[in-house]
C-alpha cells in the first residue's frame, strides 16, 4: 500500500499547490508612456490605469450636466485620446485573451455605444465654444464607431448623428441634405425630423431614462448581454414664455436598442472558446478521477487476494494526477465577459433648433410618461440666456442632473 500513500501525497500537494496560484493585478502604464501630461492627468483618481477611461467617462458627463465645461473637456479629451491610441494586440488585450487571464484585465475603452457617447458629449462642448465644425467631425467620428468598417452588415444607425452632422455643415454654409435624408430614414414615423434652419440659434440637447447595463450569461458567465431598467420618461419638452411656447424633446435615439443590436464581439468567440475548454477540461477531470478510483480499487481488491497489480496502481496514480491537473486547469480559466460599465449614461437622447432673439428665457423642462402625462416631480426650472452675438447657444438639459 505505500504506493497508495504516496498516490495521496501528490493528491494533496497537487490540490495545495494549485490552491496558492493567485493573479497579480498588475497595473498598465505603458498607454500614458511618453505622452503628455493632460489636465485629467493632473486631477487623475488613483486606480489601475486600464481603468482611466472608464473614469473619464463617468467624470466627464457629471461635469457636463453640473455646468462644469472645463472639467468635462478635460475628461472627455483624455478619453477620446486613449481610446484612439490604444491597439487590440497590447500586453493587457494579449493577456485578457489566454485561457487564464480574466477579460477585464484588458485595458477598457468601452462598448461602441459609450464609445460613440464620448464623442456625442465632446461635440456638444465643442459646438457651445463655437466651434460646429469639430462638433461635426466628432459626430463624424462617432458614426466609423458605430458602423464597424471590418463589418459591412453593420450600418450606422444614429438618427441624431447623421442628422448634427447635416445641421452643422448647413451651418457651414455646405450641402447637410445627404446627411438628412440618412436621419430621416433611420427616425421612426412618430417622430419626424424638422428641416434644417441654418438661421436657429438656440440649439437644445436633452437626455433622460436609465441608460443599458452589462451582464454576464451564459453557462460560465462568457456572454455580453444587455438591459435596460425602463424609465417611466418617455418624452420630454421645453416650455418657454409662461407657456406661449413649448419645444417637443421626443427620443430620437434609444442607447438601449444600440447596446443590444449591435452584434457580436471578437471577444465573444475567444470566451466562447475558454467556455468550452473550461467544460471540456472539467468533464476529463471527472473521467480521470473516476478512472482513478475504479483502478485503486481493482488495486485494493488484488492486494487483498494476496497479489501485486502494480499496472493498476500506476494506472490510478497517473489517472489521479490527470483529473486533479484537468479540474485545476478547469477552474483557472477565465471566461466571464467584462461587464465594467460606464454606468451613469441615460437611454433617450433627443434634440431641438430654435430662433431666439436676444434675451433671458426662464421656462420648465418637463418629462412625459408613455400616456403624455407630466411627471412632476421630475420637471426642472431652467433658464436660457441667448447672448447677441453671431454664436450658437447650445442648452445641454438633462434627467439625470444631480
Amino acid at each position: 500500500m505505500t504506493r497508495f500513500r504516496h498516490f495521496a501525497l501528490i493528491m494533496t500537494c497537487t490540490l495545495v499547490l494549485t490552491g496558492c496560484v493567485t493573479e497579480s493585478p498588475r497595473r498598465n502604464a505603458a498607454n500614458g508612456a511618453g505622452r503628455r501630461q493632460t489636465e485629467a492627468d493632473r486631477g487623475a483618481i488613483a486606480g489601475a490605469e486600464r481603468e482611466r477611461v472608464l473614469f473619464d467617462y463617468r467624470l466627464g458627463v457629471a461635469a457636463l450636466r453640473r455646468g462644469d465645461d472645463a472639467e468635462a473637456k478635460a475628461r472627455f479629451d483624455d478619453a477620446i485620446a486613449r481610446i484612439g491610441g490604444i491597439i487590440t494586440n497590447d500586453a493587457d488585450a494579449a493577456r485578457a485573451r489566454s485561457l487564464f487571464s480574466a477579460e477585464s484585465t484588458k485595458t477598457f475603452i468601452g462598448e461602441p455605444y459609450e464609445r460613440v457617447m464620448a464623442y456625442v458629449y465632446r461635440g456638444i462642448l465643442y459646438w457651445r465654444d463655437g466651434q460646429p465644425d469639430n462638433a461635426r467631425a466628432c459626430f463624424r467620428s462617432a458614426q466609423v464607431i458605430d458602423s464597424d468598417p471590418d463589418k459591412e452588415h453593420y450600418e450606422a444607425d444614429y438618427v441624431l448623428l447623421d442628422y448634427l452632422e447635416g445641421l452643422a455643415s448647413a451651418k457651414l454654409g455646405a450641402d447637410g441634405s445627404d446627411a438628412f435624408e440618412r436621419a430621416a430614414r433611420h427616425a421612426s414615423p412618430n417622430t419626424p425630423l424638422s428641416p434644417y434652419n441654418p438661421q436657429a440659434n438656440v440649439l437644445v440637447f436633452a437626455e433622460y431614462g436609465y441608460g443599458p447595463r452589462k451582464y454576464a450569461g451564459g453557462e460560465h458567465g462568457e456572454q455580453l448581454r444587455f438591459y435596460t431598467d425602463e424609465s417611466p420618461t418617455r418624452s420630454a419638452r421645453l416650455v418657454l414664455d409662461g407657456g406661449k411656447k413649448v419645444v417637443p424633446l421626443p427620443a430620437y435615439d434609444d442607447l438601449g436598442f444600440q447596446a443590444s443590436t449591435r452584434g457580436g464581439r471578437v471577444m465573444d468567440h475567444i470566451l466562447g472558446n475558454k467556455a468550452h475548454f473550461k467544460s471540456g477540461a472539467s468533464m476529463a477531470g471527472d473521467v480521470a478521477l473516476v478512472g482513478s478510483v475504479i483502478a485503486s480499487d481493482q488495486a485494493r481488491r488484488r492486494d487483498r487476494q494476496g497479489k501485486n497489480d502494480n499496472d493498476a496502481e500506476r494506472t490510478a496514480i497517473g489517472l489521479g494526477v490527470l483529473g486533479v491537473l484537468s479540474k485545476v486547469a478547469s477552474a483557472a480559466t477565465h471566461t466571464q465577459a467584462d461587464i465594467r460599465q460606464w454606468d451613469n449614461l441615460p437611454q433617450r437622447l433627443s434634440f431641438a433648433a430654435l430662433k431666439l432673439p436676444p434675451g433671458s428665457y426662464p421656462g420648465r423642462l418637463e418629462f412625459l410618461d408613455r400616456d403624455g402625462a407630466v411627471l412632476e416631480r421630475r420637471t426642472q426650472r431652467v433658464t436660457i440666456n441667448v447672448p447677441a452675438d453671431d454664436r450658437d447657444t447650445v442648452v445641454f438639459l438633462s434627467e439625470l442632473k444631480p
